[in-house]
């Protein structure tokens, strides 16, 4: 990487620079990441106030937070192969007030990120506006790159969706066949090499998007913090054909999620404004080549402790 110019802009033309399959496909053994969610700076003042949809004038408190974040990643060792942030990176939607502050800020705290860590950018639905339009994607594309993409990281394939488009893309329909055409490739490669004997698939499949596809089962009704239930279906069963191990996500601003036919729905809570029970924080993931693990921590005891002693074994070759 060049330098903290190109910080932001590490995902393109639909992959990641140095995260690319020429790079990673080969495993080499279990490693850890950190999945973080909704910084959303400005949205705890606007929460207080009441006033979600106009509010959002000062956003010191998730600065901090943000902050904190960043020195927790930065401690752990081993280091995290990747930090990814699902979505919500601000709470101004486009063209609002106070926009440009609160992307100037969080890259600004956000560039304390140790070199070493790759910052993965998740687009939320106030990143793009809950109905988003070619002006507001190509916006986010100009400040933290792709809306969806791939990139692999020690012989796993992740991939990165637009769940905007899943939700409301009445505005760009051109944009959400774009992404179901690309999202069909790579499920359809990721299926064939997992049944091929002459070219070995990757060791897992982990998808991450904003919008969760359910909170607590995938037999729920249709809500705010879900995708529509005829969608998750399809998706769930998609993704359970390319062998897709774990679905990671925010939006709800606390912990959820669950298991179905073995693959794991995580929702994790905020960096940020809280409308639960849970502390702010970020969750560690262990990848071992049998299984996904993970746990969310708050930002104290990822500070003060590090990653949990389970945890830890996990990683020992």
């Amino acid at each position: 990487m060049a330098g903290n110019e190109d910080l932001f802009l590490r995902a393109q033309h639909r992959t990641f620079s140095g995260l690319t399959e020429d790079a990673e496909r080969e495993w080499k053994g279990p490693f850890l990441f950190i999945q973080a969610a909704d910084p959303q700076l400005g949205l705890m003042k606007a929460w207080r106030d009441g006033d979600c949809d106009g509010g959002g004038d000062e956003w010191g408190e998730e600065i901090e937070l943000t902050r904190r974040a960043v020195e927790a990643c930065n401690q752990l060792r081993p280091r995290p192969r990747f930090l990814v942030l699902c979505g919500d990176l601000v709470h101004a939607m486009p063209d609002t007030p106070f926009r440009e502050g609160q992307e100037r800020d969080l890259k600004e705290v956000l560039k304390g990120t140790d070199p070493s860590i790759p910052l993965v950018f998740v687009s939320g639905n106030h990143d793009l506006g809950n109905t988003p339009t070619p002006r507001t994607v190509e916006q986010y594309r100009s400040a933290w790159g792709d809306d969806y993409f791939s990139f692999w990281v020690g012989g796993v394939l992740c991939l990165v969706l637009n769940s905007q488009l899943f939700y409301d893309a009445s505005a760009c329909p051109q944009l959400k066949d774009a992404q179901e055409t690309w999202l069909e490739e790579q499920l359809s490669r990721a299926a064939a090499s997992s049944s091929s004997s002459t070219e070995p698939g990757p060791k897992h499949v982990l998808v991450f998007q904003h919008i969760p596809l359910y909170l607590k089962s995938p037999d729920e009704e249709d809500d705010y913090f879900n995708l529509r239930k005829a969608l998750r279906q399809s998706l769930l069963a998609r993704f359970k054909k390319a062998g897709v191990k774990a679905v990671f996500s925010g939006h709800y601003h606390r912990n959820a999620g669950g298991r179905h036919d073995g693959l794991d729905m995580v929702v994790s809570s905020a960096i940020g404004c809280q409308l639960g029970p849970d502390a702010h924080g970020l969750r560690v993931v262990v990848v071992t080549a049998d299984a996904v693990v993970h746990r969310y921590h708050s930002l104290e005891q990822l500070r003060e402790e590090g990653v949990a002693d389970d945890l830890r074994e996990l990683l020992q070759v």
